[in-house]
């Protein structure tokens, strides 16, 4: 019955699909991006590309394929940056499903079709995701290639949110939603960057379930010009901002101790923006040279100080992986809950 009315509104046989692309500066990859599109086993979408005021032939290159192919737009940026860019996109668009394409990737030739499938089988309300893959001619870094695996592992379980303070969860040029859904969860609307960290807390805040894929549907190209290796609005600090920001929003009690666990330079952040809110903390950590002194005026406690406080929560800033795993370990051994009581931010 469900799938027989999203028949009727959405026209299943071949719904309307927008894909937003901003481009800036991409003109060596914007082609081989463009054929990835036009080789979609899904011929129904349209492209809705918008020039963040490049300065290569960007721009003269994607009219080039405009003209050859009605179902591409193009059009300029009327602000600067990816946000205003991805505004403008969605203005222009009439699509029935959004998702997003960067001008620099390829996409797999079952992509559009697999996130549709999956949204039409399930209907609104839902995340269509697909797994990714890193490309580039000179190899990946560990660093890369453990978050590709991180990343395709919490896809492929649909578990994508369970980690959602620990970085960006959702893979943001392989998703698809309803319209409508996008809409719901303001869209393009808050200038906060990383524009798609703050989505993905905005998917999770809208309710929209994500939805299991194992499949790669698509291949993200690094190399050294691209912007979230250079942008400073993708550097640390940043990630760490936006991450407290929906902590405080979402999951923070205010009736509850809150406790910050790990003193590096992710907890001296952490605990600086904390002092910076009149919150009050209990700052906990296993290193026996801090233990007993005062950062920030705030005294560095033992950890299992943790559990002479009544129903606490906690962020974690250690970024080691055996220390993390250990600390998952003492949490759950006191039947302190993941995603509730603790809340790891590295």
């Amino acid at each position: 019955m469900v799938q027989a009315l999203l028949a009727i509104k959405y026209n299943m046989d071949s719904p309307l699909i927008s894909i937003l692309i901003p481009f800036k500066n991409t003109a060596s990859y914007l082609a081989e991006c463009l054929d990835s599109i036009i080789e979609q086993s899904h011929t129904n979408w349209e492209v809705c590309a918008v020039n963040d005021h490049s300065t290569d032939t960007s721009e003269a290159l994607v009219k080039e394929w405009a003209q050859k192919d009605p179902r591409i737009k193009v059009v300029n940026n009327t602000g600067y940056g990816i946000i205003p860019a991805l505004r403008k996109a969605l203005h222009i668009s009439s699509g029935q499903f959004i998702t997003r394409m960067d001008s620099d990737d390829v996409m797999a030739t079952e992509k559009l079709k697999h996130l549709l499938t999956s949204l039409l089988r399930h209907g609104p309300g839902h995340l269509a995701l697909g797994g990714v893959r890193y490309f580039s001619h000179r190899g990946i870094s560990d660093g890369y290639a453990r978050y590709e695996r991180w990343l395709n592992d919490l896809t492929a379980a649909g578990n994508n949110y369970s980690e959602l303070y620990k970085e960006c969860v959702i893979p943001s040029p392989c998703w698809m939603t309803f319209r409508e859904d996008l809409i719901r969860c303001d869209a393009f609307d808050p200038d906060r960057y990383p524009e798609d960290y703050d989505l993905a807390f905005r998917f999770y805040r809208a309710g929209l379930k994500c939805l299991p894929c194992k499949e790669i549907l698509h291949n993200w190209r690094d190399y050294d010009e691209r912007t979230s290796r250079n942008h400073e609005h993708y550097a640390q600090n940043y990630f760490l901002s936006i991450k407290l920001h929906y902590f405080l929003e979402l999951h923070h009690k205010a009736a509850r101790p809150l406790t910050l666990w790990g003193a590096g330079a992710k907890g001296k952040e952490i605990a600086q923006n904390l002092n910076a809110r009149n919150l009050p903390f209990y700052w906990l950590c296993d290193n026996p040279k801090k233990i007993g002194k005062k950062i920030y005026g705030v005294p560095m406690l033992h950890f299992s100080e943790i559990e002479k406080l009544a129903s606490p929560q906690c962020i974690i800033t250690v970024a080691n992986e055996d220390a993390q795993q250990e600390i998952r370990t003492f949490m759950e051994q006191r039947d302190f809950q993941s995603m509730q009581d603790y809340f790891f931010f590295c």
